[in-house]
């Protein structure tokens, strides 16, 4: 099988969330590890699957990337699967963890599935996880979203550990799912 795992990374979050992706789609599969910055939509057709990752942005994929996917003709060939990095908990956490999540990532996973229905995309599923954010965006976090000094300790204290060894081997299993699934 023909794989392309492509990513657009900012602060290497995704990039290593790509890596570990490719391990698994090289074993036994020709696949190519590409920065998204340097990939164009005509050559999404030239692979069987195409893993898509993305840091989040705005609780969605960043903007490049959407304006990328709204690129893809209709019914392509190859099969598709998602993944992103987000600078919030995951919502499994607490109820706060929850809303957090909703407000801040939760548009990423809608946006891959929408390719299904409006593309015709033969979407295999998605993957996520936390990743260390920029400074700025720490700054944005704190400012605007947990403001409340003992909680951001906390958040930065957790957030900072990603993505870790446990995301990494997530992220293999995830590849490995969807092989399966190919």
């Amino acid at each position: 099988m023909k794989i392309l795992v492509t990513y657009y990374s900012e602060t290497g979050n995704t990039k290593m969330i790509a890596e570990a992706i490719h391990e698994i789609a090289s074993q036994n599969n020709d696949s190519t590890l590409k920065d998204f910055k340097e990939l164009k939509v005509e050559e999404l057709d030239d692979h069987d699957l195409v893993f898509l990752g993305s840091a989040c942005h705005h609780a969605d994929l960043a903007p490049l990337v959407l304006r990328f996917v709204k690129k893809i003709p209709e019914s392509p060939k190859f099969m598709l699967a998602g993944f992103v990095t987000h600078s919030t908990y995951p919502p499994e956490g607490s109820e706060r963890h929850a809303e957090l999540f909703e407000q801040w990532a939760s548009k990423c996973s809608k946006t891959y599935e929408k390719l299904q229905s409006d593309k015709n995309v033969d979407y295999k599923g998605y993957f996520r996880c936390m990743g260390v954010p920029s400074s700025p965006i720490k700054g944005f976090i704190n400012a605007e979203i947990i403001t409340e000094e003992e909680e951001y300790a906390e958040y930065i204290e957790v957030v900072n550990k990603h993505p870790d060894e446990t995301d990494l081997e997530n992220a293999k299993q995830f590849a490995k799912e969807i092989l399966d699934k190919c």
